[in-house]
């Protein structure tokens, strides 16, 4: 249904994640745990609501998270 989440962290990405890549990832998140590509008109706002909301904790997840050494991840 959706393709695999990538991870937003280094090593795995060579810069910070942007705001693009962040949403992306909650979006991919939300349609594989909703079921939904696309919601009906009715499910919109609380789809998007979700979207927002899950691209605000991993924005503070990468922010708070400790890479080896002691090098934050964003």
């Amino acid at each position: 249904m959706c393709r695999s989440i990538k991870t937003l962290r280094p090593p795995a990405l060579p810069e910070e994640a942007t705001e693009e890549e962040i949403r992306a990832a909650a979006l991919q998140f939300v349609r594989k745990v909703s079921g939904f590509r696309a919601p009906a008109a009715h499910n919109q706002e609380v789809f998007d609501r979700a979207v927002d909301e899950i691209a605000r904790a991993t924005a503070g997840l990468l922010d708070g998270l400790e890479i080896r050494g002691g090098v934050r991840a964003s």
